[in-house]
């Protein structure tokens, strides 16, 4: 791109420019870093004083990409999904600098070139777009231009505005209409910016008997009209959805134009559908949109720009009134806002911007027809937009020509009976532990593959759901045919995990119940198996000292879990969740032993309680013990010095009298037993060499469901004959199998008897004498000769 520019740009400034923004980006977007010597004594995050002397470019670049990406290790989910600017993302970064370079040009030179530059990228939307006959307006928040459409309709509907301003409102106050399903806080910043008090936004609900329930209830909007101008009133203006917020759905468009034309009421439209109009095929309730008053365009995130505005294009026929709303700027400065966009429309070409969106709404499509190849899936009514289960899996909404794809996990008799056990009956109240799981699904999704750009949104009606919107993601992260591929292999993986889990969830919940030591919390937000909570056997009367004692005995119940060789998670939960010193349990598998959990829980929670009570107990112990010790060894001492006599104690004459006689004294040991807290003797060790026991410490209490494992197979886990843990350990399986078959052949002649049983013990081995042997009732419990083995005589066998 530099000799490009070098070779087609007569201004050497444009070529210094164009070259200086590569060279700039080859150092953002490299990994190469600072050293650890250098990072540490630069400054990240605290403000300094301007330096006297100045820095050059390089590095002031280098500071900006430690800025940038910061310590990758803190966040790096957030750098994986950073956008990846490419050749139009430099071009949209190009138009910013060439804005200030132009900006500085002679004004009539300027005028020219902006309104230049303004026509083009307005006459290319409009065609784009099919919106004939429209203006733009460029802007950097997408409400803002909503905000100035509202101000020209003001101006338009009431004459004297400009002059009466407040007072001409106050007569008759107007009323600005918008959906439920629009995004929140819009509404309330319109009547902020615009000094209206919240009575003058009214909220349509949406439809509840008929039609999907995220489109704008038409029926009821026009009663509401109704009932407002009946008021004395004025409607002015209402705001629909070409694709809502949340679940991407369109308002009847069609019939809301008509109910405004019938009010003389203004129709905005916004959503992300309208991208679909640059396509050969639209829906008939999208192309509705090209009849409306005005519409906004966000087409950043639509075709990967990155830093280009918002376009909101609208048809009115008074160019004054637009100006005196500031859709229009006698400023042109400000009209250079359209050059990021003009620039990079002209990269990306007519064809460029039709096959991006057409990719976006072919990748829904493709997640879609991967659903609905399972055979579990139910295709509902496509009028009530609803798709249902895929093994669990509830598609919420589908909206054929809408590229976002919201679907959400539910639990049915179906896949119950196939995960095997009981089905677990819910009702509107357990609705938030599907919520919980799908919230799971939806950040293990995003997680697994985060080139697909899946988020969770929560619906009214439906709950907690996961979002696949690729016009908003597809050209930002990259995504491509493969990564919805895998994202449809993620999600059938974990359809069993979440099935099992809500399966099991109420055994977790009776077995804890039947265990005196652990108390079952209800958390219907966790996802998981569940909340437990290891109580004190004994009873302590301090609330504060309980409290710290239980809060310990927990965390060190929760680290000693996490230590096990297990599948599950062990967590201490939600950051600011409402319960404190529990055990947080993960997802679970379909061969988990939810009674070997609990068991395990309670017995190592004892057994941490118990060496708690042991250690409270050490330091009186040892006291006493320390005590006992001192006075023994001064009884010994004493002992001694009555033994050996006053003269051995003399520094010279005990030295003679021990060498002319020396003395043998015997030195007494001591031990101390801090099991029975007593000071005992070390004679019975060096007379017996062995240790005396004593009082032994009490046994480690250990689980009485400990069963025998196979190499390799986990904690937890049943042995299945179609789990992993068999499969994991084929080769035992076969040397089993070996061992089966060896036993089941006949044996060799001579060694037949061998196999089938052992030889009869020795007569002296019983008690018994060898002529006690060879008759009486011995003779009647002699084993039957087999054939083919001889009789062997006793003597023999000596």
């Amino acid at each position: 791109m530099d000799t490009s520019f070098q070779q087609i740009m007569v201004d050497p400034t444009l070529a210094e420019m164009g070259k200086n923004l590569n060279e700039a980006m080859r150092i953002l977007e490299d990994g190469h870093r600072e050293s650890e010597e250098q990072q540490r004594h630069s400054r990240k995050d605290i403000p300094g004083p301007l330096q006297g002397s100045g820095q050059d470019v390089a590095h002031i670049l280098q500071v900006v990409q430690n800025l940038m990406h910061g310590d990758e290790n803190e966040d790096s989910q957030s750098h994986r999904r950073m956008q990846n600017v490419g050749e139009q993302g430099h071009m949209a970064l190009l138009g910013h600098s060439l804005a200030a370079y132009i900006s500085v040009l002679d004004k009539e030179r300027l005028r020219k070139l902006t309104t230049r530059i303004l026509s083009d990228t307005t006459l290319w939307l409009c065609r784009l777009f099919r919106y004939e006959n429209g203006s733009a307006y460029y802007h950097e928040d997408d409400r803002e231009g909503l905000l100035k459409v509202c101000r020209l309709v003001i101006h338009s509907r009431f004459d004297d505005y400009s002059t009466e301003g407040f007072n001409m409102l106050y007569n008759k106050q107007p009323v600005i209409y918008q959906s439920a399903a629009c995004r929140s806080g819009l509404g309330q910043h319109l009547c902020n910016q615009l000094g209206l008090p919240l009575s003058s936004l009214c909220t349509v609900p949406c439809n509840t008997m008929f039609g999907s329930q995220h489109q704008m209830d038409v029926a009821l909007l026009d009663r509401l009209i109704k009932d407002d101008m009946d008021s004395g009133k004025l409607p002015l203006l209402l705001i629909a959805n070409a694709g809502t917020p949340a679940a991407g759905h369109t308002d009847k468009l069609g019939r809301l134009k008509e109910l405004c034309a019938q009010y003389s009421m203004w129709l905005h439209v916004e959503g992300v559908n309208l991208a679909t109009l640059a396509l050969a095929y639209v829906k008939s309730s999208v192309m509705a949109a090209t009849k409306c008053d005005s519409m906004t365009l966000t087409l950043g995130p639509w075709l990967g720009l990155p830093a280009v505005p918002a376009v909101t294009l609208y048809r009115h026929e008074d160019p004054s009134l637009s100006l005196a709303a500031g859709l229009n700027s006698s400023q042109p400065v400000e009209k250079l806002r359209a050059l990021p966009l003009w620039l990079s429309l002209q990269y990306l070409g007519h064809d460029g911007i039709v096959e991006r969106i057409r990719h976006a709404s072919q990748l829904s499509q493709r997640l879609l027809d991967h659903l609905t190849k399972q055979t579990s899936i139910t295709t509902a009514d496509l009028l009530g937009n609803e798709v249902s289960l895929l093994e669990g899996l509830n598609l919420v909404e589908d909206d054929l020509n809408s590229p976002v794809v919201v679907f959400r996990f539910a639990q049915t008799h179906a896949n119950s009976a196939q995960s095997g056990g009981p089905l677990e009956t819910f009702h509107s109240s357990d609705r938030e532990i599907l919520d919980a799981l799908n919230r799971w699904l939806g950040e293990q999704l995003a997680l697994l593959v985060p080139a697909s750009g899946v988020d969770i949104v929560d619906l009214e009606d439906e709950g907690s759901c996961v979002r696949f919107s690729p016009l908003m993601t597809a050209a930002v992260l990259g995504t491509k045919d493969e990564d919805v591929d895998m994202l449809a292999e993620r999600l059938q993986e974990k359809i069993p995990v979440l099935i099992s889990t809500l399966r099991l969830r109420e055994e977790f919940r009776e077995e804890v119940h039947r265990t005196a030591a652990l108390t079952y919390i209800e958390d219907l937000s966790w996802p998981g198996l569940g909340t437990v909570r290891y109580e004190m056997s004994r009873e302590e009367p301090d609330e504060s000292k309980r409290q710290a004692e239980l809060e310990k005995i927990n965390s060190v119940l929760l680290k000693k879990l996490k230590e096990l060789d297990s599948d599950l998670t062990f967590s201490t939960g939600p950051e600011f969740g409402p319960e404190k010193n529990c055990v947080y349990i993960g997802m679970a598998t379909e061969d988990l032993d939810v009674a070997e959990v609990v068991e395990m829980i309670a017995t190592i929670g004892r057994e941490i309680e118990e060496n708690s009570r042991l250690l409270e107990n050490m330091t009186e112990v040892v006291r006493k013990g320390i005590l006992e010790a001192e006075l023994q060894l001064q009884k010994a001492t004493e002992e001694k010095l009555l033994e050996e006599g006053v003269l051995r104690q003399l520094p010279v004459v005990g030295s003679v009298l021990n060498w002319f006689s020396p003395v043998q004294s015997l030195v007494k040991g001591r031990t101390f037993n801090l099991a029975a807290g007593s000071v005992d003797s070390t004679e019975p060790t060096y007379s017996m060499k062995a240790q005396s026991t004593g009082e032994t410490p009490p046994p480690t209490p250990t689980s009485a469901r400990t069963k025998h494992r196979l190499p390799g197979q986990k904690l937890f886990r049943r042995s299945l004959a179609s789990s992993d843990c068999v499969s994991e350990t084929s080769s035992v399986g076969q040397v089993e199998e070996l061992e089966k078959e060896e036993l089941r052949e006949p044996a060799p002649e001579g060694r037949e008897a061998d196999v089938q049983k052992e030889p009869e013990p020795e007569p002296e081995q019983r008690g018994e004498t060898p002529g006690e042997g060879e008759g009486g009732e011995q003779e009647g419990k002699r084993e039957p000769e087999v054939e083919g083995r001889e009789t062997e005589h006793p003597d023999s066998l000596r």
